[in-house]
């Protein structure tokens, strides 16, 4: 009679482990040996697993070398064991383990309510986005549209400190958790949560400038993400069935949203071709990302107006079939 083997403990030879350089060592061994999914707080095992057990120990992610060698009281190997145990049995996402995301150097408060904050909004907000507008001209109304844990309002906000910000969001427990983060970055006054579908329930504003990081990711593919991304929610992620959904709807509803010199920027992940087609017309612009993936994409309010799709559209059909964006 054939025995039946006993399913392999990952965390075996865990109780011999005594400084956090082993323990280091260790999760990162096991985050590849179980091919873990990476990308919502680091791109490496090296990096997520140094994150995940620096924060639960609420040590610094500036401590040195020093702390290689540091030895662990019985508490912080318990710690470090849970941990450890949860992200890689459990495949909970290391962001929810330790409740917290960084972006740009600041820190924000997250758990399951929310998806986790990644955005390349963190990079082009202090940058790229003031050479749209008018000089001279400040930034008084913003808005952040399927704003999660409201970091990108945050940012905003902090970016531009004349301004109000409208954060919104269907979602109400996001918005709860937006509220959190924005009375850690004392940001509440400035900062007004909007539950709304897009624009659906917001009182009518005129803004200078509108982002949105929004559900990009076509229906099938979320169905086939690995366990760690199906443990966000799933509202966050899916932008129905070819990843435009809530995108067309942005678009539709920014032409009476915006100033006459405003701008809309929308996050849009893989979707460049199908945006590039389907909104030629508008003239998107893409914005230039540090890694080269440029899936930001910018709209001018003027751009927007039916009447200059309809001459847009007119032009291009006397081109005999070319495209409106061939040479």
């Amino acid at each position: 009679m054939k025995r039946s083997r006993t399913p392999e403990d990952p965390l075996a030879g865990a109780d011999r482990l005594r400084t956090f350089g082993q323990w280091w060592r260790f999760a990162e061994r096991l985050y590849e040996r179980h091919g873990l999914a990476l990308g919502q707080v680091a791109g490496s095992a090296h990096d997520e697993s140094l994150f995940l057990l620096l924060r639960v120990l609420d040590w610094p992610l500036s401590s040195g070398p020093a702390a290689l060698k540091r030895a662990l009281t019985a508490e912080q190997r318990r710690v470090l064991r849970e941990a450890v145990r949860r992200r890689v049995i459990e495949r909970v996402p290391a962001a929810y383990i330790t409740r917290e995301a960084w972006l740009g150097g600041s820190r924000f408060y997250i758990d399951e309510r929310v998806i986790i904050p990644r955005s390349y909004f963190v990079e082009l907000i202090p940058t790229q986005l003031e050479p749209w507008l008018p000089a001279g001209v400040p930034v008084r109304h913003a808005a952040d549209v399927c704003t999660g844990s409201g970091c990108l309002a945050i940012l905003l906000a902090e970016q531009f400190p004349r301004a109000k910000v409208d954060a919104i969001d269907l979602s109400a427990d996001a918005l709860a958790v937006a509220a959190i983060n924005c009375r850690e970055h004392r940001v509440a006054r400035r900062v007004s949560l909007h539950q709304s579908d897009v624009f659906g329930a917001v009182p009518p504003v005129r803004y200078d400038l509108i982002v949105s990081n929004p559900p990009y990711e076509p229906s099938a593919l979320v169905d086939r993400l690995p366990p760690e991304f199906q443990a966000e929610p799933r509202l966050a992620l899916d932008g129905g069935a070819d990843g435009l959904a809530i995108v067309r709807r942005l678009i539709a509803q920014a032409r009476t949203r915006l100033q006459p010199h405003g701008i809309l920027a929308i996050e849009i992940g893989a979707l460049h071709g199908a945006v590039e087609r389907e909104f030629a017309a508008y003239d998107p612009h893409w914005l230039h990302t540090a890694d080269g993936s440029d899936c930001v994409v910018l709209f001018q309010a003027a751009r927007l107006q039916p009447g200059l799709r309809a001459r847009a559209g007119a032009s291009a059909s006397g081109r005999k079939g070319r495209s409106p964006r061939a040479g």
